[in-house]
């Protein structure tokens, strides 16, 4: 896969997936956007191991739908024009129905959905209407195995990722005929920093169990995924969802 002068936007990019997305994309050549929330510390170590030059921070609330609209306006302004926007930036929060009281239920459900929904959903739209000018380019949304499974403990969670792979292929089918892609990887629970600073050795061997690999997935195996389906090789499997959850959950 070659990506040589590429630019390519990646929301959440300061560690985990997007640290590894951004980094494979810098490998292939490609002019990498790193957007962060507030961790500079960690944008800037990200930015600093990134392969060549041409790279450049962009500290965003893309939650905020004012701060989408201006990530993209910032990134086409330094860069001149969007090839690929990789939507990577998430969260997570418990919120179990049978011990949480309802403002922490309701706190929880509207956080998720601005930041895993609406705001993907937004810079879905600023970022197609820039390559609809530019003549097409390529959407990679970062989804999970949580839209199929199920989250008992963060339903918010799973709905918003199901909400996701929705949006995902419903774009793809009316973005087509601008030559835009839209496309869905979707991990299952991965090997990065914040797993290992928020895990208990109980919680890490269950998540170990679940795939008869016996391990999570690895950063870098996600952003593989990510990069096949922004290659120009891949233009064909837009609209599909791409599981890299090591066969701990398979579905028809």
């Amino acid at each position: 896969m070659d990506f040589t002068n590429k630019n390519v936007l990646v929301t959440g990019a300061s560690r985990g997936i997007g640290k590894a997305t951004a980094m494979a994309f810098a490998e292939k050549g490609a002019n990498v956007g790193i957007n962060y929330r507030s961790n500079e510390a960690a944008a800037r170590e990200t930015l600093n191991a990134l392969s060549g030059d041409g790279h450049k921070l962009f500290q965003q609330d893309v939650s905020d739908k004012d701060g989408a609209q201006a990530l993209i306006s910032d990134f086409i302004a330094h860069y001149g024009s969007l090839d690929i926007l990789v939507n990577n930036a998430g969260i997570s929060i418990f919120h179990d129905i049978d011990e949480v009281d309802f403002d922490h239920w309701t706190d929880a459900w509207k956080k998720i959905f601005e930041t895993n929904l609406f705001a993907v959903s937004n810079l879905c739209y600023w970022g197609a209407k820039s390559m609809m000018e530019s003549g097409g380019g390529k959407i990679v949304n970062v989804s999970s195995r949580g839209a199929f499974r199920g989250e008992p403990t963060k339903p918010a969670y799973g709905a918003s990722k199901a909400a996701l792979n929705a949006m995902s292929q419903s774009l793809a089918k009316k973005l087509a005929k601008h030559n835009i892609h839209v496309g869905v990887v979707a991990p299952g629970f991965t090997e990065t920093e914040m797993a290992a600073q928020t895990l208990t050795p109980v919680e890490r061997d269950n998540l170990l169990r679940e795939s008869p690999f016996q391990r999570m997935a690895q950063p870098e195996e996600v952003a593989h995924a990510i990069l096949f389906l922004a290659s120009e090789g891949a233009s064909y499997s837009s609209g599909a969802i791409i599981d890299v959850n090591g066969a701990s959950y398979l579905r028809s």
